[in-house]
């Protein structure tokens, strides 16, 4: 294998795939920001003196030649060229000869890959961004648009209390707002810029690092150089835990409407065209979108923890375990998108039923009005809970509470985050708060 590190004697074959593994297919996704960071270090060694116009201009038109191939793509790795950070550097050096070799002047692999690790995943963090704000948008108009439509509530997975399509879509949309504010934190640790760290130990060359830092639009730099090594992992971390939390959410959704879809619940349904069929059940339709959705969260929730087990046990500097990271991190991201993408389509054909509390089965869900109507009426609340209680435990059942019209407007609920008082005004602004990061100039 051609590596540009190899000081003349090879590594047995089983040696070179087992350490090499799977990531020149996942160092593809790296490319394009392999050529970035370059473009920003051959400035930068203009600029302190290591290369001359003429030498940066050559580099910068390699460069901007490799972009285009990676772009419209024709790039590909040779079969014996370890990594693509080594097929650029191979392509530069026989289209320049001698000025190819001094794109890696000032630099290590070790800030290189990170720096490309980073740029790829502040850049994954702003899609992830994208699609939780469109998730977040349907949400709110479903909110608002079944505001008035009553449902049972649930606690213990028993019929609690009167709740409403529109609070339990708001609530899924506030508690996205607070997996911004993770993904947020995730984007500014990512946002570091490790390039002119080298091996974990900083150089001997009058490097530029806050020029470096402007060029690729980094918020600012990971100032020690052991700090910016000990970076990967903490930045892979960081974006783990905030896709770890968004998939909470979109799974205690994809559960709540598997449940709500089944026939005994019938709450909500579907297009024939977004749910499955049995191979022997002519009747069934099946919720796959939302049990995949589930299960793939399931797999994003447990990310952070293997990625704290691969790490835990490291000092600090490079080492080669570091590698795994993008296998088990780069398909979460990917899921992370799909699952957004397939929860706001199918949120978009969403059928809500409006006559679920006409079945009398939900009556009990109004004792709890009944009781604070006694109690507003002078009655002490033990006394109103013991009388309704009663009422609820005769052969009758309960009755006298139960509303003719069941809707929003005749239950007297007005605090802020109820179902008479959703606040998605103020939903959306915590959002809008939450997701002003990722705009560069």
């Amino acid at each position: 294998m051609d590596t540009l590190w190899n000081k003349g004697t090879e590594a047995a074959k089983a040696v070179e795939d087992f350490t090499v593994g799977d990531d020149r297919t996942l160092d593809l996704q790296l490319a394009r920001y392999d050529i970035q960071g370059s473009k920003a270090h051959v400035k930068m060694l203009l600029k302190i003196g290591l290369l001359t116009e003429k030498e940066e201009k050559a580099l910068q038109n390699g460069l901007d030649e490799i972009a285009g191939s990676i772009e419209n793509g024709t790039f590909a790795l040779g079969k014996d060229v370890e990594d693509i950070h080594s097929q650029i550097e191979l392509i530069l050096t026989k289209k320049l000869g001698e000025t190819g070799k001094k794109v890696h002047s000032g630099r290590s692999r070790n800030d290189q890959v990170l720096t490309d690790v980073k740029l790829f995943l502040r850049d994954q963090v702003v899609e992830v961004r994208n699609g939780v704000l469109g998730l977040f948008d349907c949400l709110l108009e479903l909110s608002e648009k079944y505001k008035e439509v009553l449902m049972p509530g649930y606690t213990h997975g028993q019929i609690a209390m009167p709740s409403s399509f529109g609070l339990w879509f708001g609530a899924y949309a506030e508690t996205l707002a607070d997996d911004m504010l993770m993904l947020r934190a995730a984007f500014s640790i990512v946002n570091e810029n490790p390039l002119g760290s080298a091996a974990g130990y900083g150089n001997s060359f009058p490097l530029d690092r806050e020029l470096t830092t402007q060029l690729l639009h980094f918020g600012t730099l990971n100032y020690n150089s052991i700090a910016a090594q000990m970076s990967r992992g903490k930045s892979e971390k960081a974006v783990a835990v905030a896709l770890d939390s968004i998939a909470s959410t979109m799974n205690k959704l994809a559960e709540d409407c598997c449940t709500f879809m089944c026939q005994n619940f019938a709450f909500i349904s579907f297009p024939d065209n977004l749910t499955t069929g049995s191979s022997i059940m002519p009747h069934k339709k099946n919720p796959d979108v939302w049990e995949m959705i589930r299960g793939k969260c399931n797999r994003i929730e447990s990310v952070p923890n293997e990625i704290a087990l691969l790490t835990t046990n490291l000092p600090h500097g490079y080492h080669r375990d570091l590698q795994l990271l993008k296998g088990i991190l780069f398909p979460a991201i990917t899921w992370t998108r799909e699952c957004l993408s397939m929860s706001e389509m199918m949120l978009k054909h969403i059928k809500v039923r409006e006559d679920i509390l006409d079945n009398p089965m939900y009556d009990n869900i109004f004792t709890v009005e009944e009781v604070n109507r006694l109690v507003l009426s002078g009655m002490p609340f033990r006394d109103a809970y013991r009388k309704v209680g009663a009422e609820v435990n005769s052969p009758e059942g309960f009755k006298s509470g139960v509303p003719t019209e069941k809707n929003t407007a005749v239950l007297n609920h007005t605090h802020e985050g109820s179902i008479g008082n959703l606040c998605n005004g103020q939903i959306r602004k915590k959002m809008t708060e939450a997701a002003n990061f990722g705009h560069f100039k």
